[in-house]
């Protein structure tokens, strides 16, 4: 397992940050943000998933919002992309069925997973996780109380020292249920989006 502090030489790899990003808000983008900086990828893509499979009986909000407010938080700027791809195929998603969708669709593209340092820990149990491994390389961020380390899925795991942030969509969703205003904890078209469309009351 190599650990990441400093900039390094870019290769031409997209990095896929899965989420719900039920909403996103700005702990996703400043993990994003050093990422792309730091870690060897060229692209950073949002992949919104409809549905986790560790998560069955969660409650998201429509693909439909979750994408917009994406799209509004990462606001054109370069090297960033929301993508909807996981909207179209079959649920409960599982990233080994995405990654080989995507190595079809962008032959001459290379693909990195981020991820954070608590589902590195549950990675084991994923769909064809040996594969997945080989695949693509993992690279992780810090997570509350989780020490990213993975004993038997560690070959191709890059930590990297991203800010850690303890913001979470969970809390986001139940302040704005309870009326209060966590404005700063979103970009500023996120905030708007949710007021306008009434989310998450």
């Amino acid at each position: 397992m190599l650990t990441l502090g400093f900039a390094m030489k870019k290769q031409t790899t997209i990095g896929l940050f899965f989420g719900t990003f039920n909403p996103i808000h700005i702990g996703h983008l400043v993990i994003a943000n050093y990422i792309k900086e730091y870690a060897p990828i060229t692209e950073l893509w949002f992949v919104i998933s409809p549905q986790s499979p560790f998560k069955k009986n969660q409650t998201i909000t429509d693909d439909r919002h979750r994408l917009e407010m994406v799209n509004l938080a990462i606001d054109k700027a370069s090297g960033y992309r929301a993508s909807d791809i996981e909207f179209y195929m079959p649920k409960p998603s599982y990233t080994i069925d995405t990654i080989g969708y995507l190595m079809d669709k962008y032959p001459t593209k290379k693909f990195s997973i981020i991820m954070g340092a608590d589902n590195l820990a549950t990675l084991h149990q994923w769909k064809n996780a040996e594969r997945l491994v080989e695949l693509c390389q993992i690279i992780v961020y810090p997570r509350p109380g989780y020490e990213p380390i993975n004993s038997n899925l560690n070959a191709n795991v890059l930590v990297v020292n991203a800010p850690l942030m303890e913001i979470s969509s969970s809390f986001i969703r139940e302040a704005i249920k309870e009326k209060r205003d966590v404005q700063f904890f979103l970009p500023p078209k996120v905030w708007d989006y949710i007021c306008k469309m009434d989310l998450y009351r």
